[in-house]
């Protein structure tokens, strides 16, 4: 019977911490067996305060050195404070043997990057943290896409219910993948839910309404489905070509037809949720005359088909 640890530290999520927990407890009561032990640690062994709740632990360090499986509930978006809290915590993770797995839930991951643990290794965290995570750990492979990745004994998973993906995960690897989707049923979970980017926003944040940029932003979303290039924009904006380019990259982070492309994709998302209107009048309303350039982008952008997102979407609540 594999003994899981879950690290419990002051910036531990807490519903991550529960998730995790449940998930594991409920796979045991519809074996009807034990199949997992679990048990808690913290740097000291003593009980962590959290938000809300303390969290009793069964030990510290050593107790967890024991453990067939490390792991680590996410720890919030705070990531220079979760890194520099849990300082002593890198090192000795640092030196964990190749035969104890770690598996990260969230942001959690930023601490096995910080131990070096994801050096040349692939690994995912939140879509929201990826630039940060690129940042620092320039080494990682990072897989911004998936919901949870497996490398060699590291685990790690996407923003929050993917921790969820991840425990099914191990579930199956241990008990079989009957027993996972039982898991899955009995807390209503699909584990069928495609890649990360579904989740993530198509266009970054709108920046403040007196940005020089703004009045292009409104008109481009008004205009979308017109044939719009880079002289037009320029010339709306009463600057070159060359400018413009520079002051959208530094503003949004996109290009001016990135920016576009994307704003069409949203658009599309929308008008994808009346069934009456086909693909080919979808694409030709937000600006696309071919429907396969239109499908092609819509799943680079998505991370699923037109057809998909429409029948995901009629399956919704």
């Amino acid at each position: 019977m594999p003994t899981i640890a879950l690290y419990v530290c002051r910036q531990t999520v807490c519903s991550s911490l529960s998730m995790a927990c449940d998930a594991f407890a409920l796979a045991n009561r519809l074996a009807g067996k034990p199949l997992f032990e679990l048990q808690r640690f913290s740097l000291d062994a003593q009980p962590v305060d959290l938000d809300f709740a303390r969290i009793r632990v069964d030990g510290g360090l050593a107790l967890a050195e024991q453990a067939d499986l490390l792991m680590l509930p996410a720890t919030g978006s705070a990531i220079d404070l979760s890194l520099a809290a849990n300082a002593a915590l890198l090192p000795w993770l640092a030196q964990r043997p190749v035969n104890q797995a770690i598996a990260s839930l969230c942001s959690s991951a930023f601490l096995l990057g910080a131990a070096g643990l994801l050096d040349g290794r692939r690994a995912t965290t939140h879509w929201a943290l990826a630039s940060q995570f690129r940042q620092r750990f320039a080494l990682v492979q990072l897989e911004i896409d998936e919901l949870l990745c497996h490398d060699g004994n590291l685990y790690s998973s996407g923003g929050a219910h993917a921790g969820l993906d991840l425990c099914l995960y191990l579930i199956a690897r241990h008990a079989g993948e009957w027993l996972a989707q039982q898991v899955a049923n009995a807390l209503v979970f699909d584990s069928q839910r495609g890649r990360q980017s579904r989740f993530a926003p198509l266009l970054p944040a709108s920046g403040s309404a007196d940005s020089p940029l703004a009045p292009l932003l409104q008109w481009m979303q008004r205009h979308h489905a017109e044939p719009i290039d880079l002289k037009r924009l320029a010339e709306r904006a009463n600057c070159s070509p060359r400018t413009l380019l520079r002051r959208f990259k530094s503003s949004t982070g996109l290009t001016p037809n990135d920016y576009l492309q994307r704003l069409r994709i949203g658009a599309a998302q929308t008008a994808l949720r009346q069934p009456t209107r086909s693909l080919e009048q979808v694409a030709a309303q937000v600006g696309y005359a071919d429907r396969a350039t239109f499908a092609k982008l819509f799943k680079q952008l998505c991370g699923e088909t037109p057809g998909a997102f429409r029948r995901r979407m009629q399956q919704a609540p």
